[in-house]
């Protein structure tokens, strides 16, 4: 891979604070259990940056979370070796009756990626949601995403049941990495074809190479933003030596962008990304939203809308929570940054 700078040294609070602004945009559907999208964005010499750990995250968890927001705000992005990146659509966890309006909003589909183990719901609900997806598209690359909402036994059965949909692949279908190791061997023991990709267990990792080492995935779901930004994220693919999928955390084009560029620099793109999650949202911080077209996102900047900023402004509480939230976490950023340097 191309050798990039090192990350910038982290902005003092009362230029970030300057800069800032908090917006809530609302959800076409419900999607990780949020209709609000609460996105806090500041902007730098490189241009915007987005910092959106979610909200149950603590300080210590969404500190890389900031370091990528300034990563991408005050360097920009690494040289691209393509112009654009296949993505897949999202289906979340909705009744089979409405996922054909959801994919509608992702324009031509050649991949989705299926929600799954919600909580509250039941396989069946599952079964009916992925037959659905099949009928509409029929010869789309399938996966599907468990967010860890099962135990291996739990897993196991759904997979055998869930393997007729011709599935790609099985992103994070339990918490753990023994978990993962464990139906990632008992798949091949059956003689599935279906591969296990790590998701959780690479973002909310103290070691995010812990997951390779360990042999319990056959590619990695990549966020940028958990990982500190595109180049801490690059220097982890480079380590990790498996195959990798780009994915989003339900960012604004701003955050979209940041995952753009990361899945542009890669030199090998196997598989289609989870960056076209501004389709699920109800509005944007540009007027030119980063969203597919013939499947694809383009590799271009996000120019930010004064207008879109002020429409889906927060309201001042929670845009003095935001504040407040921005102040502790680079306090322990600052932390992290000094001892290093130490």
């Amino acid at each position: 891979m191309t050798q990039t700078p090192p990350p910038p040294e982290l902005p003092p609070f009362e230029e970030l604070r300057a800069t800032a602004r908090v917006v809530s945009v609302p959800m076409r559907v419900k999607f990780r259990g949020v209709l609000e999208r609460e996105v806090l964005l500041v902007r730098g010499p490189a241009g915007w940056g987005e910092f959106c750990p979610f909200l149950e995250y603590d300080d210590d968890e969404a500190a890389p979370w900031l370091a990528a927001a300034v990563d991408a705000a005050w360097l920009g992005f690494p040289e691209p070796v393509r112009t654009s990146v296949p993505v897949n659509a999202t289906v979340p966890a909705v009744g089979p009756d409405a996922v054909e309006g959801v994919l509608s909003r992702f324009g031509d589909v050649h991949a989705v990626k299926v929600k799954v183990a919600e909580r509250g719901q039941t396989l069946a609900d599952d079964v009916a949601r992925l037959a659905e997806v099949r009928r509409l598209l029929p010869a789309a690359a399938v996966k599907v995403d468990a967010n860890g909402g099962w135990d291996v036994a739990g897993a196991l059965v759904a997979l055998e049941e869930l393997a007729r949909f011709d599935l790609q692949y099985v992103e994070q279908p339990v918490p753990d990495i023994p978990g993962l190791r464990a139906v990632r061997s008992e798949l091949r023991r059956r003689g599935h074809a279906i591969l296990v990709a790590a998701d959780e267990s690479v973002r909310r990792q103290e070691d995010p190479l812990l997951v390779a080492r360990e042999d319990a995935a056959d590619l990695l779901v990549i966020k940028s933003a958990p990982l500190g930004g595109v180049r801490k994220a690059l220097g982890i693919i480079g380590q990790a030596g498996l195959p990798v999928v780009v994915s989003s955390a339900l960012d604004t084009s701003v955050g979209i962008r940041a995952g753009v560029a990361l899945a542009a620099a890669l030199p090998e793109l196997p598989f289609a990304c989870g960056l076209a999650t501004v389709s699920l949202m109800d509005g944007d911080v540009t007027e030119e939203s980063l969203v597919p077209q013939a499947g694809r996102l383009p590799v271009r900047d996000v120019v930010v809308s004064e207008d879109r900023l002020e429409r889906f402004a927060a309201t001042d509480s929670r845009t003095s929570w935001w504040l407040g939230r921005l102040g502790r976490v680079h306090a322990v950023l600052s932390e992290r940054q000094a001892a290093q340097i130490a």
